[in-house]
Formats: C-alpha cells, sequence, structure tokens
C-alpha cells in the first residue's frame, strides 16, 4: 500500500520500483492474485486439466496470464471511478488516484491497455468462451459493481458473481464447455465471499459510510441482516463442498474436509452473529471510528482472518484430491 507521502509524481514516476508499485496498487495485486489462483484451480480440475499427464502447460499460461490482466484493468477503472469516495475513506486514501500520485488519464489508459491485453490473450491463448466470460466479467465489475456501491446493498451479490466467474473461466479454458462442475466452482466462491466481505465491511463500516457506499454494515447498525447473511451463506458452504464428491470431482477426502473447515466457517459466523445480537441488545451498536477491540469486531476479524485461511486450504485440496475423468 503506497503511503501519502510518497514522492512527487515527477519523481517517483521516473523510477521503475515506484511506477511499479503504482501499478500494482492500481491492479489491486493481492485481489488479482486470488482470482489467478482461482482461475488455475478451474482449469486443473476440469476434465482435461486433472489428466496431469495430458496437460496442456501453455494454455494453462495463457489463460493465468490474461485472465490477471484482465483483472487488473478491471480494478483501475474501478479505482478511476471511485477515487473521489477513496479519497474520504482511511483504508483507501493512499491509493495513487487519491493521492494524486498519478493522473487519472494514467490510469484509463493502464486499465484499457490491460483489458485489452486480458482479452487479446484469452481469445487464441485460451478458447473464444473464455473470452468471452472475461469481458462480461470486466462489464460487471465496471459497469455494474462499482456504480452500484453507492446505491444499494444489492452490489455485495453483483460482487460476488464476478469473484465466482474467474474459476468458471478455467474451467471454460480447459474443456471449451461450462459443465455442471463449472457451476459448481462458480457457486463454492460466489457463496464464500458473503461472509468474508460482511466479516471485512464490519470492520470497516464507519470508511464505508464515509466514503458514501451502501453497505449492509453501513444500512442496517444492528447488525441483523449482517447476521443473517454470514450464517445462512456460511452454512450453504457445506452441502456444496459435498457435492464435488457425489459429482465425482474430488474423492471423500475433500468432502469430509470441506465439512470441517465449512463447519469453522459456520462457528465463528454464529459466534460473530452472536456478539452483534449481544450489542444490539445493548444499545452499543453505534458508528465505529474504525477496527477496536470490541467483542463485535473482534469476533468480525476472527471469521475474516478464518474465511482468508478457509478458501487456498480447500482449494489445495480440491486439487490433491481431484480425479481425471
Amino acid at each position: 500500500m503506497l503511503s501519502n507521502d510518497t514522492l512527487p509524481v515527477a519523481v517517483s514516476l521516473t523510477r521503475p520500483r515506484q511506477l511499479g508499485r503504482v501499478y500494482l496498487t492500481l491492479a489491486k495485486a493481492r485481489l488479482s492474485a486470488m482470482v489467478v489462483i482461482t482461475t488455475g484451480v478451474g482449469y486443473l480440475i476440469a476434465p482435461q486439466g486433472a489428466d496431469r499427464a495430458g496437460l496442456d502447460y501453455a494454455k494453462l499460461f495463457w489463460t493465468v496470464l490474461g485472465t490477471a490482466l484482465a483483472a487488473a484493468g478491471a480494478s483501475a477503472f474501478n479505482q478511476l471511478w471511485e477515487s473521489r469516495r477513496d479519497a474520504m475513506m482511511r483504508r483507501t486514501s493512499s491509493r495513487p488516484l487519491p493521492a494524486k500520485i498519478i493522473s487519472p488519464t494514467h490510469a484509463a489508459f493502464f486499465g484499457l491497455f490491460a483489458c485489452a491485453g486480458g482479452l487479446a490473450i484469452l481469445c487464441p491463448g485460451a478458447n473464444g468462451l473464455t473470452a468471452v466470460l472475461a469481458f462480461i466479467n470486466i462489464m460487471l465489475y465496471v459497469v455494474v459493481y462499482t456504480p452500484m456501491k453507492p446505491r444499494t446493498t444489492l452490489n455485495t451479490l453483483v460482487g460476488a458473481v464476478v469473484g465466482a466467474l474467474p474459476p468458471m473461466m478455467g474451467w471454460a479454458a480447459a474443456t471449451g464447455r461450462l459443465d455442471t462442475g463449472a457451476w459448481l466452482l462458480g457457486a463454492l466462491l460466489f457463496v464464500w465471499q458473503i461472509p468474508h466481505f460482511m466479516a471485512l465491511a464490519w470492520m470497516y463500516r464507519a470508511d464505508y459510510a464515509r466514503g458514501g457506499f451502501r453497505m449492509c454494515s453501513v444500512t442496517d447498525p444492528t447488525g441483523r441482516t449482517t447476521s443473517l447473511h454470514t450464517v445462512l451463506y456460511s452454512l450453504t458452504l457445506l452441502p456444496i463442498g459435498v457435492m464435488f464428491w457425489v459429482l465425482g470431482l474430488t474423492g471423500w477426502i475433500f468432502a469430509a474436509g470441506s465439512l470441517v473447515l465449512g463447519g469453522v466457517m459456520v462457528w465463528y459466523g454464529l459466534r460473530f452473529a452472536g456478539t452483534l445480537a449481544d450489542a444490539a441488545e445493548s444499545n452499543a451498536s453505534e458508528q465505529s471510528t474504525g477496527p477496536k477491540a470490541s467483542p463485535d469486531m473482534a469476533a468480525a476479524r476472527r471469521l475474516f482472518l478464518w474465511s482468508i485461511i478457509y478458501l487456498p486450504v480447500l482449494l489445495v485440496l480440491m486439487l490433491l484430491t481431484s480425479h481425471p475423468r
């Protein structure tokens, strides 16, 4: 994360390291990395990908590279659109645009070239279906999700769709189609994002309020809606994990592991909901000035941290137990 005391533009942008840091921030490198990982997993557990002996490594490489560029470009356009609101939030005020490290035109060109480059790579490097899915995802993120954020809490569901498409893109790249397994992968990523983001949004609800974003944590100060969504979606992870085994995509070890990992997610979700209920009863659900040591904040942080552990562990287990078909 760049700080507000970054070197002036004329100086910093003459240094490759500084410019690289700017581009990594514009690309939301951590988020893009997760997109790349889930895309790769989608490719590797698809029928052609799960057959490791006949794996097309070149296609896998072009698929993840094109996806990474498309995600980076979409993130740049997202920050371009939200730069004024980002400047109001402590968590995002040091990003390149609100901190005036680069110009909006510079960011726009970066986003355009990254998106165009990603699509140009995916079409021949993977296939047309994967490129179409990437284009749809860019449009959903930039044209639908981003303008929805200050208008309706439904933006969270649209954002979850954006996060659900990359593993489906990986599957499409490997097979040229969207089978039941692709949709199940998408469902897993969609459902996982809800408790993950509900915890994050609660931790930073004051920041989101300053930025004018309509999140559940902002419009529902008692936390009742946040609690309901967190617990229900955490519970939904349990049958989704078992379905991978039922459909023959993985072995029973994955099903058992997913139940254990999902059970812990449900436990943390219930504890989070309990602290919010206690806070509401005691009239202690006022807007926070930021993350702090209070029962609801601590519970939200534990849920958020577990959600970060849950997904990569589950994906590794999925790869280790996937079946060639």
